[in-house]
């Protein structure tokens, strides 16, 4: 695992104000949530289930698809991580700049690895490098770019000895068309990642899935270690699940205030590129965005992103997500601060 990962929010205490580093909506209340936990003492006692058929089940429910479609894993990472191994020894392309456990798997399990860029990626460039799989993020972090639909679609029929495995973790923080079930099962070499985690607000419970098509599945299953998701995450999705019209995302309103926060940094003159979502990356014109994380946390407790580490990406690249609009205010009027020091 990376050193700097995201949202390292555990490194600074209580420091920690307004978190814009990490994606995921800060103002949800999972107050209810944790009353429902309170009443089911015994999942500290018992172990949980050796799968969790159970929220297979009602996802598959939930997606109008068999459960044999679907495996709930320890968040959307642990399903990268088994993909990886699954596929050990192969030829990987990673459409970058991106979530860096993509490439991290794949070096523990010796795949050769190639990068394109997002650019190369929408002019298909992936066709010249022929990988065995291909690693895309849709809505991709940290850029919050969403690939058009009808043209992915095109280039996975185009390369159908490839398999392409679709992040769509964030595709609820997005207003723009992403794939669905029925692009993903109508076909052999998808594999589509969605997590629980992103769309419930609940990132310290790990909770993701794979949909795609059962012989893929059945292997990922057999290489998995038995209670890999744990009782709290198997409650706690049950009942988000059930109650899901609870925690519906306001993925409009969040877009609105990412691209208000772009123009307002780009009168800095700071260059944030385009968003379909409610995270932006941004690059500093000078100065290190290491620099203006610690300065931010120190002196106004507000935590942003270093993307310095991403591939293909440096030390002026910083990545923030949208809050609620008072405090989207105070971010921008401390980097104008810092700016101007």
């Amino acid at each position: 695992m990376i050193d700097g990962h995201g949202d390292d929010i555990f490194r600074y205490g209580n420091k920690v104000k307004v978190n814009f580093s990490t994606n995921i909506h800060q103002n949800v209340d999972h107050s209810s949530l944790m009353r429902h936990l309170a009443s089911c003492p015994t999942l500290l006692s018992n172990y949980p289930e050796p799968e969790p058929r159970s929220v297979e089940t009602m996802l598959a429910d939930r997606h109008g698809v068999s459960s044999d479609n679907i495996i709930v894993t320890n968040g959307a990472t642990e399903a990268i991580y088994l993909i990886a191994r699954e596929h050990q020894g192969k030829k990987s392309a990673i459409v970058v700049p991106t979530f860096r456990e993509y490439q991290d798997a794949c070096k523990i399990f010796n795949h050769q690895i190639d990068f394109l860029t997002e650019q190369e990626f929408i002019e298909k460039k992936a066709i010249d490098a022929n990988p065995d799989i291909i690693w895309l993020c849709n809505p991709n972090n940290p850029t919050g770019l969403v690939y058009d639909r009808g043209k992915l679609l095109e280039l996975i029929d185009a390369m159908p000895s490839t398999l392409f495995v679709i992040d769509q973790a964030y595709a609820d923080y997005s207003m723009a068309k992403v794939l669905n079930e029925s692009d993903v099962l109508s076909r052999h070499n998808i594999l589509m990642l969605q997590s629980l985690t992103k769309q419930f607000a609940i990132p310290g419970l790990r909770i993701g899935y794979a949909i795609g098509p059962k012989s893929i599945l059945d292997s990922l299953r057999s290489m998995r270690m038995p209670w890999a998701v744990n009782s709290f995450a198997i409650e706690s999705a049950r009942y988000l699940l059930d109650n899901a019209t609870d925690y519906v995302i306001d993925r409009e309103s969040l877009h609105r205030e990412a691209l208000r926060i772009r123009d307002a940094l780009c009168q800095l003159g700071i260059s944030c590129r385009q968003t379909d979502c409610n995270f932006l990356l941004c690059e500093l014109p000078n100065g290190k965005a290491a620099s203006l994380k610690d300065w931010l946390i120190n002196n106004h407790g507000l935590l942003i992103r270093d993307a310095s580490n991403f591939e293909t990406l440096g030390q002026h690249h910083f990545r923030i997500a949208a809050q609620e609009p008072e405090n989207n205010d105070l971010l921008i009027k401390c980097i104008e601060e810092w700016i101007s020091l």
